[in-house]
């Protein structure tokens, strides 16, 4: 009766909360760490090594690296570094989840009968390309595998994933920080990608149309992400760092 609900966590933070691991050096290794999935994919535009060996020599490594540090912490920390990661995972996810979600009626917009009102957009059409770099296979193929297309949207969802670790690494806390920081990390990556050959690579006219849905996207994506990072921050944060 009274007792507080603590999930993920254990009674130690009530006594000596343990060595705290989210000092900014610690936060600043967890934001690389986290940001080799999207690297990945930027190493194999710009020729600096395959996308393929990228994902399994540095990223694959890194996210087991972000696991391994937030078991570490959990266990003989202060659970800071353990409450950010899994609160930047959690809310990234979602975010992702709500990101697709905007963006389906865009994507059948044919299909539903609607594309006099939205503008028809093939906004999925990377995924399996990203599959496919991964597999090693040709990024245009008349018909992906069912293996591609699921490794295409794997990749994805870690992107969304680590986004949330980023962006939780970056503010600290996020139950301290006004939610719309979120909105201005999404939209920046966004941006920052126009910037790349990402459009060139996978065939994708920069139409007026394209720019304005998928800035509306991220805006989306980092409202949701900035929302579930606070309250999931307020219901994770261990008492002793409230």
């Amino acid at each position: 009766m009274g007792s507080e609900f603590k999930p993920f966590g254990n009674e130690r933070e009530a006594g000596n909360p343990g060595e705290d691991f989210w000092s900014p050096g610690c936060r600043l290794a967890v934001f690389a760490l986290a940001s080799t999935s999207i690297l990945s994919l930027l190493a194999g535009f710009y020729g600096i090594s395959s996308m393929r060996a990228f994902a399994l020599f540095v990223s694959l490594p890194a996210l087991v690296a972000l696991l391994a540090g937030a078991l570490f912490d959990r266990a003989t920390g202060s659970q800071r570094l353990w409450c950010g990661i899994v609160v930047g995972s959690i809310a990234g996810l979602i975010a992702a989840f709500a990101y697709d979600i905007f963006r389906l009626p865009f994507v059948f917009a044919h299909a539903l009968g609607i594309e006099r009102i939205l503008p028809p957009l093939q906004l999925f059409k990377v995924f399996p390309r990203f599959g496919a770099m991964i597999l090693g296979q040709p990024v245009e193929q008349p018909v992906y595998s069912v293996l591609t297309q699921l490794v295409g949207w794997t990749y994805h969802f870690s992107n969304g994933l680590t986004f949330g670790i980023m962006y939780v690494a970056l503010v600290g806390d996020a139950n301290k920080r006004q939610w719309a920081w979120a909105v201005v990390f999404a939209v920046g990556l966004e941006l920052g990608m126009l910037f790349t050959p990402y459009a060139k690579f996978f065939g994708i006219v920069l139409a007026p149309s394209f720019v304005v849905v998928t800035l509306a996207a991220h805006l989306v994506f980092g409202a949701i992400m900035g929302l579930s990072a606070l309250g999931l921050s307020r219901l994770l944060t261990p008492s002793a760092y409230r």
